[in-house]
């Protein structure tokens, strides 16, 4: 009788109940949490951008004193455009010129992108086997080597010759040119390996092969990927020399065009757009790099500093 008139009175003054009570508790307290960790996460966030910004800032601010001189210099100077070009005319050029000069960058792009695609797999398989077989590094490194010292104007013409004015012979150049310092830093960062791991792996019952792939390439990954960066910094270039000296269309054709006719500005449009697209091939690298292997540190030793 007097639970029931407890319970009455409790619904006639409109009382909450002591397990809804709980329950609103709770779920207030896991909103606040929630907040709290998007809370965080955004100033995780807007503290990595405030990082990244501190270390560009001192590039932009170079970048825009050398245009600003640089504009100031054509300008005042009364410099010939057809000796250099002012920023705001290299600008304007290449607005204006973009519908054609858009269809060659397409076509370089493509070179270099397969290219590199092709250095990258070549280039990791040379080092692997000339890493494994020393009668292997004995006899093919010194031609490798000897093939990166020719200047590309000197087996340009083979080139042609043997696959004419198509695209495919400015891949096949692009991957020679490419697959060097990726071969000699899987070298390097194969033989660089300590050998305990290999010690462990074996131990544990892995085969040699295993160890190789699973073990030693993930250790030497790093070193692989100097070798990478420093091959994609000059792959389109290497794309629109190749194009310069002998093709139908691409950034190289555009650049011969440019300079028959005398127009600077033009010829600093084609140089700007290779430099766009090799940043972007490089930030890709980087990103690649940290998707698939994390972040720079995430490989240091703990124990280094002890």
């Amino acid at each position: 009788m007097a639970v029931s008139h407890v319970q009455h009175r409790d619904s006639a003054t409109g009382s909450i109940p002591s397990n809804t009570s709980l329950h609103m508790g709770s779920g207030m307290a896991a909103n606040t949490n929630s907040k709290a960790g998007i809370v965080a996460k955004l100033l995780e966030a807007l503290s990595a951008f405030a990082h990244v910004c501190k270390r560009r800032i001192p590039t932009v601010i170079a970048v825009a004193l050398l245009l600003a001189v640089w504009e100031a210099w054509v300008r005042i100077g009364n410099v010939p455009s057809t000796m250099i070009a002012a920023p705001s005319e290299i600008a304007q050029a290449t607005v204006e010129t973009w519908s054609t000069l858009w269809p060659a960058t397409q076509v370089t792009l493509l070179e270099g992108t397969v290219g590199f695609l092709f250095a990258v797999l070549f280039g990791i398989l040379i080092g692997i086997l000339l890493y494994c077989s020393c009668i292997a590094n004995a006899a093919l490194f010194p031609l490798l080597s000897a093939a990166q010292t020719m200047p590309l104007i000197s087996i340009a013409p083979l080139f042609l010759i043997w696959f004419g004015f198509e695209i495919s012979g400015k891949i096949v150049i692009v991957t020679v040119f490419g697959l060097f310092p990726i071969a000699v830093q899987t070298i390097r960062g194969l033989e660089a390996v300590p050998q305990f791991y290999s010690d462990v792996a074996l131990t544990c019952g892995a085969t040699k092969a295993w160890t190789l792939w699973h073990v030693k390439l993930r250790v030497a990954a790093r070193q692989i990927y100097g070798g990478i960066r420093v091959s994609a910094a000059y792959i389109f270039a290497t794309a629109a020399t190749a194009e310069y000296l002998g093709a139908r269309k691409g950034l190289g054709i555009w650049l011969q065009a440019a300079y028959n006719s005398f127009r600077t500005p033009l010829i600093f449009s084609a140089a700007l757009v290779i430099i766009a697209i090799t940043g972007v091939l490089m930030c890709l690298v980087n990103l690649s790099e940290r998707v698939l292997l994390g972040p720079a540190d995430a490989d240091a030793d703990p124990d280094a500093d002890q």
